[in-house]
Order: C-alpha cells, then sequence, then structure tokens
C-alpha cells in the first residue's frame, strides 16, 4: 500500500507532456512517475554502487592515516611515544 507523499514543481510543458503519455499508455501519472524514479534509482546505482561507495571512504581514511618508518624492530610497541613525539616537535617546529 503506498502511503509516502512527494511532491515537486514542474514547468508547465514538461507536466503537459507527462500528462499526453500517461493518457496515451493509458496509465495514471503516478505510474509514469513511479516507473521513471525507480529507473532512474537503478541507473544511479550502477554508477555509485556499494564498491564505489567503498572506495571513496577508503580514499578519504587514507588521507588520514599515517606510516611511521625506520628500522626499529620494536617499532609498534614504542608508535605511541613516537607519534607523540613528532606532533609535539611539528607544533614546536
Amino acid at each position: 500500500m503506498k502511503t509516502a507523499v512527494y511532491s515537486w514543481r514542474l514547468t508547465d510543458d514538461l507536466k503537459s507532456h507527462l500528462e499526453h503519455h500517461a493518457r496515451l499508455r493509458r496509465v495514471p501519472v503516478s505510474a509514469v512517475l513511479e516507473t521513471a524514479v525507480r529507473d532512474w534509482l537503478v541507473k544511479a546505482e550502477s554508477e555509485t554502487g556499494p564498491d564505489d561507495a567503498q572506495r571513496r571512504i577508503r580514499a578519504k581514511a587514507a588521507r588520514c592515516i599515517g606510516v611511521l618508518s625506520g628500522g626499529d624492530p620494536h617499532r609498534a610497541e614504542n608508535a605511541r611515544a613516537i607519534l607523540r613525539e613528532r606532533l609535539r616537535s611539528r607544533r614546536e617546529g
């Protein structure tokens, strides 16, 4: 059962074309609009699918992720201290 209502403004010309084609097909204008919206959503989802969204999220996250490099084999255990020192030197420098 359809209960949600959505409204928007159209140009008179577009409204006339919409009503004309609905009459030709002998379907309500709402059916034409629903078909158009469903088709558009299918296309939009294929263009920006979940892989695309994940790629954008990962690209944004990558900007925040840094790398601690060096020859220290205990780097993981000392990461907090190393990072704090780097941040302190950036603030002071």
